[in-house]
């Protein structure tokens, strides 16, 4: 077919058509880019190139009660180097060589080292170079102050990565009560952060709030800022005074320890609780890793594990007898020779060839199974009700109400539940069958010692921001009278005598008047006797005669072969407590070596008081003094503390003499 020249314009013009329609649907492109949703595509340019993080907040500090720190956070700073960043007139080898002698004398490389290292960098255009890792607050006020770096984040290449680590300088004393960050799997399989113990429960309090800064992106997962200060300051969060007693935790931890250690047990617990206000004044919870021999604060057993608590429960069976108003403690019971059958079962007592006759006031000195079994028979066999609820009426049914979580529901058995049997009720009456926590256990005993009036137990006394004080938490009483006058007084005083003359008279010291309870129960007991184990407690307090501390110690599966009486294993932790606090305020010495053990005492005391008030702008020789004094004295001097080990100083990363700076890091080395 011949192509002719009108064919040729033909297409010539459909041509120049397609090439205008074409132009103009560019034109309409770049229009609807640019000026219709040209916002929307510059913002996502941005957010591949920049982006806004959040600056975390510090945690506030959790204290003792004497201000020393339990818990603490403090910033780490990763450093880095952007080469390209930096102008040639800053980048000179003046600089560098003195930013060279800077990172030395901080970081103890060789200047040599970083002069080739910051040269190579700027030579190969690398914006994300290595300096330094996991400085100090300190540290970075100082670095961010060398020669290039001062010109900041763009003129002078200084990247600074900020994270905060949480840090307890007083380290195991305390560890599970305060709690501490624990990673743990969601639902949907992802990491997440859960707080525990006081931590967990003020955490709201203690957060803070996230500050914010804009990044830009200079390499694969490598950002650095834009500008040289954040654009929303994070909010440090506020700090929590707890009531905690760092002595009285460093005694109860080292005594429940060595205990653990001696009768190679598998964990135990110890709590000291202010009687008139329900202070804790101590949790300690040790435990053993699997496979390790060691004990560490692992599970808080003080608050979420329940257990049988044998005969340190008969004190509630007796009060509520005693409530009864139908006898007193001078009543005989026929003990029998130490075996007493109840249905197809028997109760035994430890005594070999039983107690025979002997009064309730015996009943309880001697802990006798069997006087307790028919005592409470002989009242409540037909009313059970009755008897329940006289236990409930002691709140023996109900939860403390701390503030940790992971409280465990007291099981106190009901006539009308399904597993009631003939078996509930005598076994009742000297703790089997039953399950509480040592802490719902010396709650109750709290409140013996508090005259019949139960007091919550708490564990904070007080929020603050900085110095003001944003919430006061105050004593809570639970009930005015848990039973009448009367037999509180009673109950007092044969607690007082277990310890005189019954089964806890191996802790008896005639100078210092002790009032408790022993208990030792079965464990596992169901599945036979090859795998019958023993848990060892008692519960009391201190002075017997003006009780000002009550005090539980329960020890978990002690090795039978060893021993596992309550009155051998948990017994002598109590007494060691209380030993302390006899030093402490000056009454009669309990041990034959115990005026060594204060003039020790009141001279570290003496030392410690003229450190800080001479100290205060030039650093103190604090070697040899105990921890919690040395870490008194370098805080309130404005000084981060860092403690390694435990025990009394023995080096410091500052010389004595030295000038010091607030905010200013030293680490203690502990013997």
């Amino acid at each position: 077919m011949e192509i002719t020249q009108k064919h040729i314009v033909q297409r010539a013009a459909f041509m120049a058509l397609a090439m205008v329609v074409v132009a103009v649907l560019i034109i309409v492109q770049l229009f609807n880019i640019q000026v219709v949703n040209g916002e929307k595509y510059r913002l996502r340019a941005d957010r591949l190139t920049t982006r806004v993080i959040d600056i975390p907040a510090e945690r506030g500090n959790i204290f003792a009660d004497d201000g020393s720190i339990l818990s603490s956070s403090t910033s780490k700073y990763d450093i880095y180097f952007d080469a390209v960043t930096v102008r040639a007139n800053v980048f000179t080898d003046q600089n560098v060589q003195q930013l060279a002698d800077s990172l030395h004398t901080m970081l103890h490389e060789s200047a040599s080292y970083f002069r080739t290292k910051l040269k190579k960098a700027r030579l190969n255009k690398q914006r994300y170079v290595f300096i330094a890792r996991r400085l100090s607050y300190p540290q970075y006020q100082r670095i961010k102050k060398f020669p290039i770096f001062n010109k900041g984040a763009i003129r002078g290449g200084f990247i600074a990565k900020q994270s905060i680590s949480r840090e307890y300088p007083a380290g195991e004393l305390a560890r599970r009560t305060i709690g501490s960050d624990k990673m743990v799997y969601g639902k949907d399989g992802k990491l997440y952060s859960q707080h525990v113990g006081v931590e967990g429960y003020y955490s709201n309090f203690l957060k803070g709030k996230n500050g914010s800064r804009l990044m830009q992106k200079i390499g694969k997962n490598k950002w650095k800022p834009i500008n040289d200060n954040n654009e929303l300051e994070p909010v440090e969060g506020k700090d929590i005074i707890s009531t905690l007693d760092l002595t009285i935790q460093d005694i109860a931890h080292n005594a429940l320890k060595n205990q653990l250690q001696k009768f190679e047990a598998e964990f135990g617990t110890a709590i000291v609780m202010e009687v008139k206000t329900g202070a804790i004044k101590a949790m300690v919870n040790l435990g053993k890793n699997e496979g390790d021999t060691g004990y560490y604060e692992t599970v808080n057993y003080a608050v979420g594990t329940p257990y049988e608590p044998g005969s340190t429960f008969k004190l509630a069976s007796l009060l509520a007898v005693l409530e009864e108003q139908k006898i007193d403690t001078a009543t005989v019971i026929d003990t029998g020779d130490g075996k007493y059958k109840v249905y197809d079962k028997y109760v035994r007592d430890d005594h070999h060839g039983g107690f025979g006759q002997i009064t309730i006031a015996e009943i309880f000195e001697k802990s006798s199974n069997i006087g307790f079994v028919k005592l409470v028979q002989q009242y409540f066999n037909s009313k059970p009700k009755k008897f329940v609820d006289r236990l409930r009426n002691m709140h023996l049914d109900k939860k403390t109400g701390i503030v940790i979580k992971g409280e465990k529901t007291p099981k106190i058995p009901y006539p009308t539940d399904k597993t009631w049997s003939g078996l509930s009720l005598p076994w009742m009456t000297h703790g089997y069958g039953v399950e509480l926590t040592p802490l719902q256990i010396l709650t109750f005993y709290n409140a013996v010692a508090n005259n019949g009036k139960m007091m919550k137990p708490y564990l904070v006394s007080e929020i603050k921001q900085w110095n003001t004080t944003i919430k006061k938490i105050q004593p809570v009483v639970i009930d005015p009278s848990i039973a009448s006058p009367k037999n509180i007084k009673i109950v007092q005083k044969l607690l007082e005598n277990v310890v005189k003359k019954g089964t806890a008279k191996k802790i008896y010291n005639p100078d210092f008047l002790l009032a408790g309870k022993t208990g030792t129960s079965q464990a596992n007991y169901w599945k036979g006797a090859a795998f019958k184990q023993y848990i060892s407690s008692f519960s009391g307090f201190f002075p017997a005669d003006n009780p000002q501390y009550s005090c539980i110690v329960v020890v978990y599966h002690p090795k039978k072969e060893i021993g596992y009486f309550g009155a051998e294993v948990a017994a002598p932790v109590f007494r060691k407590i209380a030993d302390h606090y006899y030093i402490k305020n000056k009454i009669k010495e309990p041990y034959e070596k115990s005026n060594v053990a204060k003039k020790v005492l009141q001279s570290n005391y003496a030392k410690a008081h003229k450190i800080a008030q001479k100290y205060k702008t030039i650093m103190p020789d604090v070697k040899g003094l105990p921890a919690m004094d040395a870490l008194a004295i370098l805080e309130n001097m404005g000084l981060r503390v860092k403690l390694n080990g435990s025990g009394k100083v023995i080096e410091q990363s500052i010389e004595a003499g030295k000038k010091i700076n607030k905010q200013q890091q030293i680490i203690l080395k502990l013997s």
